[in-house]
């Protein structure tokens, strides 16, 4: 395509969830629950770890950091998507594109990464349970958090230059709901392959490296966890993993079906990502809650010291 004889585009227009005309008021009550529970529910576990003393401890300052990840995730494209499914505008201007990529991969990776430092967390209170306190002081978890959040910079930072350093100068129409690389390089009016090819390069390290340390974590913590004498020790070392692990396999399924496909399919890499995006961040908070004491007794101790304040 001859650059100089198109128009640069300085808005988009999300054509929203494909095959779904006709469909927009349905989808608007089927979404609205699950945004506002996610909205919620991580808001609720992040004030129980802020206001419980009992919570003070790495692996919730770390469940913390992930209520704040999924409150954040969810927001990144679903107030937008809401809106037009009530008829209000599919535009976004360029700017705005740009930062919706840019936070969507900040807080996707962010949560590779979150994931991986709970794993290690994990590691360290059932491998070396008498050094875990020093091992894991706050100094060190404030620089994990700190860490995390820098790289998921980073790592964005590469994938959204690379993709809007391209002309975009013909269509405008984005086949998809909010503004994600695959759905906007072939919309370039210059050749892409490089952009593909670091896309799916970063994304593929970043989620390769980081699975393969979760997965040394648990080995070392199953290796640990068959040596315990006591079924009662056994029970309860593998309950304090369990609510990780179904988190990480909700988490990795989608990252590899979308973005890891050497021929993406459309239609499924939407579905996937409607639910890594809605019910993903939503069963976050019942994944931990359910599964977790504390977390429970918390949350009731913060209700009723609520009501009492109330009455």
């Amino acid at each position: 395509m001859d650059v100089e004889n198109c128009s640069v585009v300085t808005e988009f227009i999300l054509l929203g969830i494909p095959h779904t005309q006709g469909l927009e008021t349905m989808l608007f009550i089927l979404f609205l629950p699950f945004y506002a529970c996610t909205i919620l529910g991580n808001l609720s576990i992040l004030v129980a770890v802020i206001a419980s003393t009992r919570l003070h401890t790495p692996m919730y300052f770390f469940l913390g950091n992930l209520a704040v990840f999924d409150m954040s995730f969810s927001t990144v494209t679903c107030p937008k998507m809401l809106l037009y499914l009530v008829g209000l505008s599919r535009l976004i201007s360029y700017q705005n594109c740009v930062t919706q990529l840019f936070f969507f991969h900040f807080l996707g990776s962010i949560e590779c990464f979150l994931y991986t430092v709970m794993a290690y967390d994990r590691f360290v209170a059932i491998c070396y349970p008498l050094r875990y306190t020093i091992i894991m002081n706050s100094r060190i978890c404030l620089a994990l958090a700190v860490g995390i959040w820098l790289l998921g910079c980073i790592h964005s930072s590469v994938l959204t230059s690379l993709t809007f350093t391209l002309p975009y100068c013909g269509s405008n129409e984005v086949s998809h709901f909010f503004c994600d690389i695959p759905a906007l390089l072939p919309l370039a009016c210059s050749d892409t392959s490089l952009a593909q090819k670091v896309s799916f390069t970063n994304v593929g390290i970043v989620s390769l490296v980081c699975f393969l340390l979760i997965l040394v974590s648990y080995t070392r913590i199953t290796v640990s966890i068959l040596s315990i004498h006591t079924t009662e020790g056994r029970r309860r070392a593998f309950s304090t993993c369990s609510a990780h692990l179904i988190a990480i396999l909700c988490a990795y399924g989608p990252i590899i079906t979308v973005y890891l496909q050497p021929t993406p399919n459309p239609m499924l890499g939407t579905i996937i990502q409607i639910l890594m995006n809605l019910v993903g961040p939503m069963l976050n908070p019942l994944i931990y809650t359910l599964r977790n004491k504390e977390v429970k007794t918390a949350l009731r101790k913060l209700l009723y010291r609520t009501g009492e304040a109330d009455g």
